[in-house]
This record gives C-alpha cells, structure tokens and sequence, in this order.
C-alpha cells in the first residue's frame, strides 16, 4: 500500500508542474496584462481627478519611468523563465504570493471567501445525499411504477433548469421582485448579526442561505439519484440475490443486508471527491446573482484584472486538492471493497 501511495505522489508532481507550467505560457501571451491594467487605472485618475476647479478634464501619459516602476512592482522586469522557476520555488514553499490589486496576500483572500463557498457547497452537498440516496433506492425497488416515472421527469427537469435561471425564478418569486418577499436578496448574514443571540444568528444565516442553496442544490438531485437506482438495480439483478430471496431471507433484509452495501460502492468512493469538492464550488453566477462573495466571483476578477499571483495561486492550490482528493478516492474503493487490490491499481 505505502509504495503505492508513494508512486502516485511522486506523479502528481510532474502533473502539478505540467498544469502551472501551461498556465504560465499562456499568460505571457494574454494581452493587457497587470501593468496596462495599472497604467489604464492611472490614466483614467488623472484624466478624472486632473480637471481643476471648473469641471474641466485632462488626460495626461504615464510616463516610461512609471512604467518601469509598475513592472519592478510586479516583478515584469525579470525574464519570463526566471519569473516561472521564482514562481515555483514559491508555490514549493507553499507561499502563493501577493495579489496585485487588493493588497492582500493570496492565502488571506482564500480564506476570506471560504465561508460563501463553504456554505453553499456543504448545504448542496448534505442535502444532494440526503435526499438522493433514499429516492433513488425507492425508485430502484419501485421501478417501472408511477412513482418510478413521475420521479425521474422532476428530478430530470431540475436538471435541465440552469440553476441561475432558477434562483432568477426565486428571486422574482420570493425575493421581492414581483410577488412576495420572503428571503433577502444578499450576503450571508444581515447587518445585525452581530447583535443577534446565537438562536437569532442561526435562523439568520438560514434564512439567508435558503435561496442560494435551492438554486445550487436542484440541478443535483438526478445525477446522484440516477446513479444510486442504476446501482441498486445492477445488484438486485444478481444471482446472489436470487440465492438470498431462494433461501426464504425477507425482501427488507436482502435489500438493506445484501445489496445496500455493494450498491452504494461508487457513492462511497466518490464521497472524498464530492466532500472536499464542496469547500471550491464557487458559482460564478449564483453568487453573483445573490451578491455573495466567494471563491467564485474572485477567481473571475482575478482573470478579468489579469491579477496573476491570485489565478496561479488558486489554480496551484485547487490542482494540489484535487490529486490529493482523486488519491484518497481510489484508496477507499480498495478499503470499501476487499476484492480490488494495490498491485491491480498500479496496472
């Protein structure tokens, strides 16, 4: 188990590198890089700020020499090969830099967005399973039925339904747009939250969250509950069952006993990916359209302001997540099921 532990981080090294290095080269030839986007931004103070007393405007350059200092800031002033190996002694060190424009170290703003993501990532999560998990075991022992085939057009229309274009529906709905206003329309918690006892501050939160997560959550519901059926039914089919329901075992038993734990196999392994998945499901536009502040929104910024240590910093850190996440999955489909082997994973 240890060596092979060992052979797949040994080769998520080369795949980080790979991912930051490609990154990186396409960068380079991104027009309006950090240093327009600086000089824009100083052209147009002057041009707004420059005007006198009178309303007046002027539009006066940025000189060479504050082009050159932009580009020593933002350490332009290097070659693009030193820049890429000084990146990666950084990113080895785990230090991710300093974002350009916010004045802020990359880890800070990380950590200063997680709740939004956190949030509406857990909720979907939890809510996704909870939900999904038991429907579609209902639908597997219940198949081919009204229930079956009513089940399967609403999840499946949820599905179809872009989730911005749904929390669009909840706003106007429940927002306050044209009928009723139930919910709130922004941020996580109201301006007196802090003032809230601990039961108001949870009631709170919840009521802001709730729309947020409808939206996130109901696009969900037909992957996870078509694939728990699917399962279920794969397994009832076997000759083992017929064997189990042939030696006189009750329905419920052979079910719960038998097939629930063979058949829940894929859920299982893909609980770490789904899980610590949850923490970056940052969704540009329901965050947007809520006005939450997440992972989301800032990853979008960052590559629209060309803020570069924040796009290779997140990327560095959701690359290093994600290897690590996809490892610890394939270790536990070895845990869960004795039959896959070590030596069969490393073929």
């Amino acid at each position: 188990m240890w060596s092979y532990i060992l052979k797949r981080i040994l080769l998520m090294i080369p795949t980080l590198i790979g991912v930051l290095t490609l990154t990186f080269v396409v960068i380079q030839f991104v027009p309006g890089g950090p240093v327009e986007q600086a000089v824009h931004d100083l052209r147009r103070g002057q041009s707004e700020g420059g005007g006198g007393g009178f309303g007046l405007r002027t539009h006066t350059g940025v000189d060479a020499q504050q082009v050159e200092q932009l580009k020593k800031l933002y350490g332009f002033d290097k070659p693009p090969l030193q820049r890429y190996f000084l990146m990666l002694g950084k990113f080895a060190r785990f230090d991710l830099g300093d974002s350009y424009f916010r004045h802020q170290s990359v880890w800070s703003l990380i950590v200063s967005k997680l709740p939004v993501s956190i949030s509406i990532g857990l909720w979907t999560f939890f809510i996704t399973y909870l939900i999904s998990v038991p429907l579609g075991i209902a639908k597997a022992v219940q198949n081919g039925s009204k229930f079956d085939v009513a089940t399967s057009l609403i999840v499946l229309v949820g599905f179809a339904i872009p989730g911005f274009v749904l929390g669009v529906l909840l706003l106007v709905l429940f927002g306050g747009g044209s009928f009723w206003q139930l919910f709130p329309l922004r941020n996580l918690t109201s301006d007196n939250w802090a003032t809230l006892s601990l039961g108001g501050k949870i009631l709170d939160y919840l009521w802001h969250i709730t729309l947020p997560v409808v939206a996130s959550v109901v696009g969900s519901f037909a992957i996870v509950t078509m694939l728990t059926k699917n399962a279920f039914l794969d397994e009832i089919r076997k000759q083992y069952v017929l064997t189990a329901r042939a030696k006189g075992l009750s329905e419920r038993r052979v079910l719960w006993k038998h097939v629930f734990r063979n058949a829940l196999l894929p859920l299982i392994v893909g609980f770490p990916a789904a899980f610590i998945g949850a923490f970056f499901t940052g969704s540009l536009l329901i965050e947007t359209l809520f006005s939450l502040d997440g992972l989301g929104l800032l990853s979008y910024e960052s590559v629209v302001r060309r803020d570069y240590p924040v796009v290779l910093g997140t990327l560095y850190l959701f690359t290093l997540i994600g290897l690590a996440t996809k490892l610890v999955s394939d270790l536990c489909y070895v845990w869960v099921d004795p039959r896959i082997q070590f030596e069969q994973l490393e073929r």
